[in-house]
């Protein structure tokens, strides 16, 4: 039960990725925050010390001032030693991350909180009121406040904007 109450406490203070919010475009999907409460609920959690992972699992919802992730399962992966050094946040399935001004769809989504680097992957699609991206991929990164997105081994990336 303290590791669990460790580990969760790293959790809320570790922080996730949040989008800018004077981001005028889908294709500006960056920012960084991190400060404020997270809350993560779900229908299951599990903590696994062998391998340094705790697991949401089931209708789980991330939340904090800037941002909300939904998606079927969250493991954030932590260092030896304790919880209190999160190397690897991932999401999968059904994975949506809305911000006040976007919302971004994918089947992946990876943070890495040391580089501050969020990738998005499988079927990724980035909306907000001035247009609409479909990409395989997108790398934000967080710190140069620049998004990439990629066509992945086939199609396009494609975008609809419209002017304002």
């Amino acid at each position: 039960m303290r590791r669990t109450l460790l580990v969760l406490s790293i959790l809320l203070l570790s922080g996730l990725p949040a989008f800018a919010d004077d981001a005028p475009t889908a294709t500006s999907l960056s920012g960084l925050s991190g400060a404020g409460k997270v809350a993560i609920t779900g229908d299951n959690f599990s903590v696994d010390d062998n391998v340094h992972q705790a697991t949401f699992l089931g209708n789980v919802v991330v939340t904090n001032d800037d941002i909300k992730l939904t998606s079927d399962k969250v493991v954030a992966s932590y260092a030896q030693g304790g919880g209190t050094n999160i190397s690897n946040f991932e999401a999968t399935g059904h994975v949506k991350i809305v911000t006040k001004d976007q919302t971004a769809t994918g089947d992946k989504a990876v943070f890495d909180p040391k580089a501050k680097i969020l990738t998005l992957t499988g079927n990724v699609i980035v909306n907000s009121k001035t247009g609409q991206v479909h990409a395989a991929n997108l790398l934000v990164d967080l710190v140069k406040r620049t998004s990439v997105f990629s066509a992945g081994k086939a199609g396009r990336v494609t975008g609809v904007f419209t002017s304002q």
